[in-house]
């Protein structure tokens, strides 16, 4: 009898740059962190929804804010209100980039 070995997928790899958020709803919702941009003394988190990697479809980043909180080991993100902070963030996040990605704009969809 054959010593069989299980094939277990190296899925380490793939999964320390993901990390795991909830909505609005409370689901659990994974990210793929893409970047961390500094703009106007603030830090900002540059994230891909990987239900939408896998699915193949157009990737639409999210981002949000980086606030401390009382822990060292942990970070809270909060959504960003403001469309021109918005736009520089992904302008720089774009530039950074331009080599690795291939961005559409939306006139373009």
């Amino acid at each position: 009898m054959d010593n069989e070995e299980k094939n277990v997928p190296e899925m380490e790899d793939d999964l320390d740059n993901v990390i795991i958020l909830n909505d609005e709803d409370g689901n659990e919702v994974q990210f793929e962190f893409l970047d961390l941009i500094e703009y106007d003394s603030e830090e900002y988190v540059v994230l891909l929804p990987v239900e939408q990697v896998e699915d193949d479809e157009i990737g639409e980043v999210v981002i949000l804010k980086v606030e401390p909180t009382e822990s060292e080991e942990e970070e809270s993100y909060v959504g960003v209100e403001d469309e021109e902070t918005l736009n520089k963030v992904f302008e720089i996040f774009k530039e950074k980039f331009k080599d690795e990605f291939n961005y559409v704009d939306d006139d373009e969809q």
